[in-house]
């Protein structure tokens, strides 16, 4: 295994809460075929906020950045690197493309992470989530408005982040009702499942607000479950396949001319 630590990483928020987080957050291999789709004929592929290695194409060779060590121990890959999005420790062109999946909103700097990926690759591939879309998972107004409130602050519309790495390409992402990746909208048709504290533990939102917060709020998620209110008042959702809740796939090309 290869690793690397340069200076002055900071410890990030997973270096706390990313114990266990492989046993939730499972690839989906809807969501991964697209995203190898997108990376097109790419044979070298830098991962960057890999985390624990999630959409990583086993046909590529592939090169995890991750500034957690937390996270880094639980990535499989034989390469791997401790660094941040914003100071890419690679020469120009160092990879044929780049991806960074559900990680673009805890970067310090979104505009020179890009620039980052821009830099080191020629194709870019960003996976995240449109904080302007609507609707909304029915968690937040419900029962967490705290999360919207904290997702308002670190999440940047898909407009911006589509305009800033000169994106030519969007592709909505609707989240199937059985998505295997336990991200927090994953659950939107299988409520009961936010009541797990180790579902809980591996989103970032969750983990981050007090428990003071969360604990009354899943008690009022429980009280609706048993009583049957949740699913009067959610029954178009019973039967849905899958919903619209913004997430999106970003395609860009170092090549490309930027609008």
């Amino acid at each position: 295994m290869e690793t690397s630590s340069p200076g002055g990483v900071p410890a990030p928020v997973y270096d706390r809460i990313g114990a266990g987080y492989r046993d939730v957050r499972r690839p989906d291999p809807r969501l991964a075929a697209l995203l190898r789709e997108a990376l097109g004929d790419a044979r070298t592929v830098v991962n960057v906020g890999a985390g624990a290695g999630s959409y990583e194409p086993e046909d590529l060779a592939v090169t995890a950045v991750e500034p957690s060590q937390v996270m880094l121990d639980q990535h499989p890959g034989p390469v791997k690197v401790r660094a941040g999005a914003e100071e890419l420790p690679f020469p120009d062109g160092s990879f044929d493309a780049a991806m960074a999946v559900m990680t673009v909103h805890h970067w310090s700097d979104l505009a020179r992470g890009l620039a980052e990926l821009r830099r080191v690759a020629r194709r870019q591939v960003v996976f995240t989530w449109d904080v302007a879309h609507r609707p909304e998972l029915w968690l937040l107004p419900e029962y967490l408005p705290e999360i919207r409130t904290m997702e308002e602050s670190r999440f940047t519309p898909v407009s911006e982040v589509a305009a800033l790495m000169g994106a030519h390409t969007v592709l909505p992402f609707p989240i199937p009702h059985d998505f295997t990746d336990g991200f927090q909208t994953a659950y939107w048709r299988r409520p009961e499942r936010f009541l797990d504290p180790a579902v809980r533990a591996a989103n970032s939102t969750f983990a981050q607000l007090p428990a003071a917060v969360v604990e009354p709020a899943m008690e009022r998620l429980r009280a609706d479950l048993d009583s049957g209110a949740w699913s009067r008042r959610h029954a178009d959702l019973l039967t849905r396949e899958s919903v619209d809740y913004g997430y999106r796939i970003l395609i860009a090309d170092a090549d490309a001319p930027r609008g």
